[in-house]
């Protein structure tokens, strides 16, 4: 089936978004934040946790999977650690509030650890990592969620896709950034193909009879990225996330051979002075020679650019902040759907 495509200014999928999000409970700007990343991620080229996610989002509100109003705690624990008791906010709320307390110990320790518990899904993680560099701090956020990916010698879902993004600010040059999932591909990928009617690589995950496909309705298990490097990576972000808070995630499923009640995610987010390594324009600086190099290596036959980590997604950024956001026809079906609920105007055709 051929994607068909039509374009929506970010402004006004933004608007829409915040009204979707308040309907359901949440305040204006928990709703506007929300709205926020999810429109980010569009605009940088990263739909499959853009606003493809509001149907399922909703779901979980009305359900009450997501909390609508949670109650976010925060223990200040000691030195340059805190934890954060999310009570099952929207994953862009809580990590958001979980880095102003890694940014906040960092200016005071030079270093600051955010442990996250009981949150729910938060989308492009990068954003969150990014505001740390916007303060001049380098940034790590990692999150860990139920089984969605095999384990090597298994075709069950046994880990899942926790996702890592990694930024550092340059002097000139914008903050790098390294967002990516321990899987070869996200599961929004799978729900973006769905909905353009498209086929995926085999080597995306595997049916429910462990046979790889290229049917993104028959995919029910995701592949690790880099087989046994991404799922041991993916072990490790559960260790670091879910044990640290005591919120194992990973262990009662594995041992009750059911899910979780709801879909509470654990994350940890990390602020890091680097001006505690050399004069911090110097180290900017650093970044920026370290990209022109990148920049000046030899193309490969039919390359046009070499891209940093970020730049991609800045350079797509530019683009559909002039040229709009494309969305799938069926992402736009789900949310009309959305919309009639809401008593919302979409603001597409």
């Amino acid at each position: 089936m051929t994607k068909e495509l039509k374009t929506v200014k970010s402004g006004e999928l933004i608007s829409f978004a915040t009204k979707v999000f308040q309907f359901y409970g949440l305040n204006y700007a928990d709703s506007a934040l929300w709205a926020e990343v999810l429109v980010w991620a569009n605009l940088r080229g990263v739909d499959s946790h853009g606003v493809l996610r509001i149907p399922l989002y909703t779901e979980y509100l009305e359900k009450g999977i997501i909390n609508s109003t949670p109650n976010l705690q925060v223990d200040p624990l000691s030195g340059a650690i805190a934890k954060l008791h999310s009570d099952l906010a929207p994953g862009p709320v809580a990590l958001k509030k979980g880095m102003e307390e890694a940014i906040s110990k960092a200016e005071e320790f030079n270093l600051g650890w955010c442990a996250i518990s009981n949150m729910t899904h938060a989308g492009a993680i990068g954003f969150f990592s990014l505001l740390a560099a916007e303060k001049g701090f380098a940034g790590i956020v990692m999150t860990a969620s139920q089984p969605m990916m095999a384990y090597p010698g298994t075709h069950k879902n046994v880990v899942s896709t926790n996702p890592i993004a990694i930024s550092i600010p340059g002097n000139l040059h914008p903050p790098l950034l390294l967002d990516m999932s321990t899987s070869t591909v996200g599961m929004g990928k799978v729900l973006q193909a769905r909905d353009s009617g498209e086929k995926i690589p085999n080597d995306w995950g595997l049916d429910n009879r462990g046979n790889s496909t290229t049917d993104p309705n028959e995919l029910k298990v995701l592949s690790p990225l880099g087989g046994a490097k991404g799922a041991g990576l993916s072990l490790m972000i559960e260790c670091l996330t879910s044990l640290a808070v005591n919120n194992p995630i990973i262990e009662p499923v594995l041992r009750t051979g059911a899910p979780l009640n709801g879909r509470p995610i654990n994350g940890v987010a990390i602020a890091l002075d680097i001006s505690m390594f050399g004069e911090k324009d110097l180290v900017g600086k650093q970044v920026d020679d370290l990209v022109k190099q990148l920049h000046s290596v030899g193309k490969s036959e039919g390359v046009k650019n070499i891209y940093a980590p970020g730049e991609r997604g800045d350079a797509i950024k530019t683009k559909r902040q002039k040229s709009g956001i494309p969305l799938a026809t069926g992402t736009i079906q789900r949310l009309k759907e959305v919309a009639i609920k809401c008593n919302v105007k979409l603001p597409i055709d």
